[in-house]
């Protein structure tokens, strides 16, 4: 790309593989799939379709914001990247984008190696452990019960809106002691810190002030939960009494805090919509769920695996390795596309097919894998799973108005609007 032809900024960029190009036709050093575009209009499964068949492993150099990147595609070689983290290292950054902050690095156990990975992630796991999990199954019912008899029937509603957001803002709330009238907060800073400024309406100095706010209220937060015997089981209270991470501060801290919030908000919010269109759009697999209700775990994992919710996991080469024939080179980066992965031929049985009674049905990449793996995917089920126990004792169906407005985004595969009308049971 000749220097005039750079954009100035995100939303001026174009490259060749756009949703309206014919993905099989393109050159396949043309396909950039860092593109956001093509997964706000759904375009993006042909693309990967192609890379799976034709380059596995595919390198695009052209990216004026992200610089060049390989994309694995094929699940086996996600897999084989995601358990390898001594030549495909977490740090600096899962995402494309290095900093953050400009001129940052804002660091997390989630883009770390061990021995810190596994330090800082064992110091919070205990808000999201299988036993604090059953502490928490009745308030999230309590909760999910108030928000849906709380919805208005026979008018149009955003779903986002009146149950994803609030739900998952609930819950967030909960597993950080956040004040519970301030939780929209913890949405706001979660989108803040996964979308480019211009797409939240912000300048890029806004959007700094927004993050080091963020920063503000969890040091004042932390330093109020540092003492002795406190045993609270929220996130905040775990890190600051845990003698190897009770002196965390800074952009470590900010980085673990919006780590926390951005997998407790994103997975769960787009799979709670997501979930309703695909429902509406197979009527026969929503019949299948109302005959067995048995079905719901298998259909949250199978909604889980079609949404997608977070599109990549990005690592950095540490060394010089041949990967499937390709020449990777120390600190190139290597992006694992789970959607891509989770739509693999050669590993799931009718991939682009929303089938709610498969065999496997857990057997997807949407929560990593390895070390890695999410931490609160548990959660995150348990959540879907009453969300859709509850629907079905309500609901003769949710009739979708309309197609879903994704976001434009290659990171988080998000809908931002969904618009509804609810059908209640006669």
């Amino acid at each position: 790309m000749a220097n005039r032809d750079i954009p100035q900024n995100f939303d001026e960029y174009r490259p060749r593989s756009t949703p309206e190009a014919d993905p099989w036709s393109l050159d396949l050093e043309d396909i950039d799939m860092a593109y956001g575009r093509l997964f706000k209009e759904g375009a993006h499964h042909e693309y990967f379709k192609r890379l799976r068949q034709e380059d596995p492993v595919h390198y695009y150099a052209r990216n004026p914001f992200v610089g060049p990147y390989w994309s694995v595609t094929r699940y086996k070689d996600v897999m084989a990247v995601d358990t390898n983290h001594k030549v495909f290292s977490s740090e600096p950054s899962i995402a494309l984008i290095d900093n953050l902050l400009p001129g940052e690095v804002v660091s997390s156990f989630i883009a770390s190696d061990p021995p810190k990975h596994d330090v800082e992630r064992k110091a919070v796991n205990g808000a999201v452990s299988p036993f604090r999990l059953t502490q928490l199954d009745d308030l999230i019912r309590t909760r999910t019960v108030e928000v849906l008899d709380g919805l208005p029937v026979g008018v149009p509603i955003n779903w986002v809106e009146h149950v994803s957001i609030e739900l998952t803002t609930r819950m967030l709330a909960t597993l950080f002691d956040f004040p519970f009238e301030l939780r929209r907060k913890l949405t706001w800073w979660s989108d803040v810190s996964t979308s480019a400024p211009s797409q939240m309406g912000l300048t890029k100095d806004e959007r700094v002030h927004h993050l080091l706010e963020c920063l503000g209220t969890f040091t004042e937060m932390f330093k109020a939960r540092q003492f002795e015997g406190n045993e609270s089981q929220d996130f905040i209270s775990l890190l600051a009494n845990n003698p190897q991470t009770k002196d965390m501060e800074g952009l470590d801290l900010l980085g673990n805090v919006l780590l926390l919030i951005v997998g407790g908000n994103d997975t769960t919010r787009n799979s709670m919509s997501g979930g309703v269109w695909f429902m509406h759009k197979n009527p026969g697999e929503l019949a299948k769920l109302k005959a067995n209700p048995g079905l719901i775990p298998s259909a949250v994992s199978e909604i889980i695996r079609y949404q997608t919710p977070l599109s990549y996991m990005r690592r950095t080469a540490t060394e010089d390795i041949m990967f499937e024939g390709k020449h990777i080179k120390k600190g190139d980066k290597v992006v694992m596309w789970y959607a891509s992965a989770n739509r693999d031929e050669s590993e799931i049985d009718r991939p682009d097919e929303f089938l709610i009674d498969r065999d496997k049905p857990r057997h997807h990449a949407a929560f990593g894998y390895g070390i890695h793996r999410c931490l609160g995917n548990r959660v995150a089920e348990a959540q879907l799973r009453i969300l859709w126990e509850e629907i079905l004792k309500r609901f003769d169906r949710i009739e979708v108005l309309g197609k879903p407005d994704y976001l434009d985004h290659s990171f988080v595969h998000g809908i931002k609007t969904l618009n509804v009308q609810l059908h209640p049971k006669g």
